[in-house]
């Protein structure tokens, strides 16, 4: 970092006051970022829609931005060069644990959507102290104060995820209050979406270009790819930014997009985070270039494809895309960050392919070499992270093929059950260092 960069000044508003909040966003961190506050920063109305961005386990996130009254740099990084844009969105950067001002916002009438990204493993924690209890208790001094419908966007890699976080958040009311739970049926849409853009962890490298190019201080810079994809399909009943200024699309039916962006571009990820790693690799473009991850990858496609069938998903042009997105030298997106969770990750981008592919007739061949790499992977990884670890830890305590189905069980207990699956899982353990 320059020596005068202290001297430099903070990243500041200069006196021009934030956009009014009327978005409510939990789970403050580089992708939201990247992603939903870059969207509402380039919508038409965006001076109308601001953010208060709550963290969710730590308040890092938080601290960081607080000073720079919620401003930050995205520098999106091509292969050509960086392009640096102050985003001013964020209104407010909150303590996740501030809990009464996020019941506040809530409460009030003029707040209109409340956008997640609180990862996958998130929605099946319903205490009270949790991001979506905290949520419900929401919702509950909207309802008690009168402000009317809201909409709830989940920006979550889950499939269905409007479905999910309704069952989510309503069962934790209808457990609260059960008119809680009715009100919440009655006046909370819940938005399903696909979103889509690579954002690799900040370095103090990326921190100190900032300062070095842009002339002023900036503690929380994000670093993006210059892609950005949003795809929607459910009621705002309040209103919401004009985000299709910015890209975004609104579609009657969200399923085909989740799963060509769940299967095609996260279990691209999850198949070389893995294979990747086994092999040597640090980051997805050098696991691309690994011809045994790379033909992999390829043939996981294509049984993938094979599911992908409406003409408007344009899925020959989306892994084309994907190639030229993963291949950017510049991004470093780690493999150690994409293979975190594990489990939880391949019911949602590698089980589905599977057992599509299975009752077709196919052996599914391309789907089972993911959860034979993840396999591998937990044999041989110095550092495991995932919600079943003490069950990975005693299933990896097993021998040879009871070893493959009881890791397999914690992935889906169907597919372990059938002796043919775990056969091919089994027969493919070790590919990555063929």
């Amino acid at each position: 970092m320059p020596s005068t960069t202290t001297e430099l000044p903070l990243l500041s508003r200069n006196g021009e006051p934030a956009p009014p909040v009327r978005i409510v966003h939990l789970g403050l961190g580089a992708f939201h970022r990247s992603h939903q506050a870059w969207f509402t920063a380039h919508a038409s109305d965006a001076a109308q829609w601001g953010i208060a961005s709550f963290t969710g386990r730590r308040p890092d996130a938080a601290l960081a931005l607080a000073p720079q009254e919620g401003l930050f740099t995205l520098v999106e990084r091509s292969a050509d060069g960086d392009r640096f844009e102050v985003v001013g969105s964020i209104a407010e950067a909150v303590d996740g644990a501030d809990t009464a001002r996020l019941e506040d916002l809530l409460a009030a009438a003029d707040t209109a959507v409340v956008t997640l990204t609180v990862t996958e493993k998130v929605y099946d924690d319903g205490g009270p102290d949790a991001p979506l209890g905290r949520l419900v208790r929401g919702l509950a001094a909207r309802r008690a104060a009168g402000g009317g419908p809201i909409a709830v966007v989940s920006c979550d890699n889950l499939a269905g995820n409007g479905e999910v976080a309704r069952s989510s958040v309503v069962g934790i009311a209808e457990d609260l209050d059960p008119g809680l739970g009715g009100w919440v049926r009655e006046n909370v849409s819940f938005v399903g979406t696909s979103v889509d853009r690579i954002t690799p962890r900040t370095t103090p490298d990326d921190v100190a270009e900032v300062a070095e190019r842009c002339g002023y201080r900036d503690a929380s810079p994000v670093v993006t790819e210059p892609f950005a994809s949003w795809i929607l399909s459910g009621d705002f009943p309040a209103g919401r930014p004009a985000w299709e200024d910015a890209g975004a699309q609104f579609v009657p039916d969200i399923q085909p997009f989740e799963n060509r962006k769940l299967w095609l571009l996260n279990g691209a990820h999850t198949l070389l985070a893995y294979s990747g790693q086994l092999r040597g690799h640090e980051t997805v473009a050098e696991a691309l270039a690994d011809p045994v991850c790379s033909s992999a990858m390829e043939e996981f496609w294509d049984e993938a494809a094979r599911h992908l069938t409406l003409p408007e998903l344009k899925v020959p042009a989306y892994r084309a895309a994907l190639l030229e997105r993963f291949a950017n030298p510049r991004i470093a997106h780690y493999l150690a960050q994409i293979a975190q969770d594990g489990s939880v990750k391949l019911r949602l981008r590698g089980v589905p392919v599977l057992r599509a592919e299975r009752a077709d007739g196919r052996s599914g061949l391309g789907a089972a070499r993911m959860i034979a790499a993840w396999i591998d992977w937990l044999a041989d990884a110095a550092e495991i992270s995932d919600p079943l670890l003490g069950a990975i830890r005693e299933a990896l305590g097993r021998p040879g093929r009871d070893r493959a189905e009881a890791l397999i069980r914690l992935v889906d207990a169907d597919l372990a059950a059938d002796a043919a699956i775990v056969d091919l899982v089994h027969g493919l353990l070790g590919f990555a260092a063929r």
